[in-house]
């Protein structure tokens, strides 16, 4: 039998490695890979998608970047692990990725039941239909015996079922698992519409050889709040992807841009300053360097910036700011403080 004090010092050693092994989180783990894996679509244009050359761009994909801006220092450290509405939270959730940064709704079932935990809304959608013009069609209300494209393991099937029921219409729906495979059934004519969020309806427009033969009836049936999510159980990685979004609004709400970045460190207002990393300890408090939103802002730039370059009004896409412009513009985006 051991000595008392030899037992004790052996129960305090383990407790220590437990506790050390309880502690490290997804922060450590992404240090120590060097890169970032952002659970992403499979493709949609504006908002993920490979380029020519297999590099991943759009609007889901620059706050991926930012991410790896605030935590790695380097935006290019990213890995795009694809998924489809079914795969998204099971590859999250088995460790496959550390953030989820795709066109996901916020429900209270993936809050609680799927265990996943979310940190803002980066864009205010919701659901809506899209039909070719030579169907004749004006209004939702008339698609009573319609063939409906529709992704499975999604919030738009349960929308769609109660719509046509609240109407008292009846659809065919035909399954889909991939934002691709919806857009090929629905120019082949196997579906007469096609429904998701307005955006992704923009988005696959956007890719037709002949749009202007595609609309987007005016009925918006649901509320869609996208946002980022991470696996519940990490505190210090969930203020990190929260404080990363607001990063961007609150960089817009300010003023600072990609261009005027390095002025701004020299500014009067001492949210710039603690945001930029010129006064405070905001870094240190996440766990990060001390200008890691200034990473964000050089790599990406600002909400707007963001907003505009992938998916705004000058680009094939088209989308209007609407309820993603900023509170002091008539829109949703409101962030709270930095400090």
């Amino acid at each position: 039998m051991r000595p008392l004090n030899v037992l004790a010092a052996s129960v305090a050693v383990a407790a220590l490695t437990v506790a050390g092994a309880a502690s490290a989180g997804t922060l450590d783990d992404v240090k120590a890979r060097g890169v970032l894996r952002c659970v992403v679509s499979t493709g949609i244009a504006g908002f993920a998608y490979p380029d020519a050359n297999g590099v991943w761009k759009g609007f889901d994909i620059d706050f991926c970047r930012a991410t790896a801006a605030a935590v790695l220092g380097d935006p290019t450290k990213i890995k795009a692990v694809t998924s489809t509405g079914k795969t998204r939270f099971t590859l999250l959730n088995a460790g496959e990725g550390d953030v989820l940064w795709r066109n996901t709704t916020i429900t209270f079932s993936r809050d609680v039941g799927v265990k996943l935990r979310f940190h803002g809304v980066n864009y205010y959608d919701g659901q809506g239909f899209m039909v070719k013009k030579a169907l004749g069609v004006t209004c939702a209300t008339q698609l009573d015996g319609a063939s409906i494209c529709i992704q499975t393991g999604t919030t738009t099937e349960l929308n769609l079922a109660d719509y046509f029921h609240a109407n008292g219409m009846k659809y065919e729906a035909v399954t889909i698992e991939t934002n691709d495979e919806a857009r090929q059934n629905y120019i082949s004519g196997r579906c007469d519409v096609y429904t998701t969020d307005a955006s992704g309806l923009a988005a696959t427009r956007s890719t037709f050889t002949d749009p202007d033969n595609h609309i987007v009836l005016p009925e918006i049936i649901s509320k869609e709040p996208l946002g980022p999510a991470t696996r519940q159980g990490d505190a210090q990685w969930s203020d990190i992807i929260t404080w990363v979004l607001n990063a961007t609004i609150t960089a817009e709400e300010k003023g600072i841009t990609q261009a005027n970045l390095d002025s701004m460190k020299s500014s009067k207002d001492p949210e710039v300053l603690r945001l930029l990393g010129v006064e405070g300890s905001q870094g240190v408090e996440l766990g990060l360097s001390k200008d890691w939103a200034y990473n964000i802002i050089k790599a990406v730039g600002n909400y707007g910036e963001i907003f505009e370059r992938n998916i705004g009004v000058n680009t094939p896409i088209g989308l209007e700011r609407g309820l993603n412009a900023l509170w002091t513009d008539g829109g949703l985006q409101y962030t709270p403080p930095f400090r």
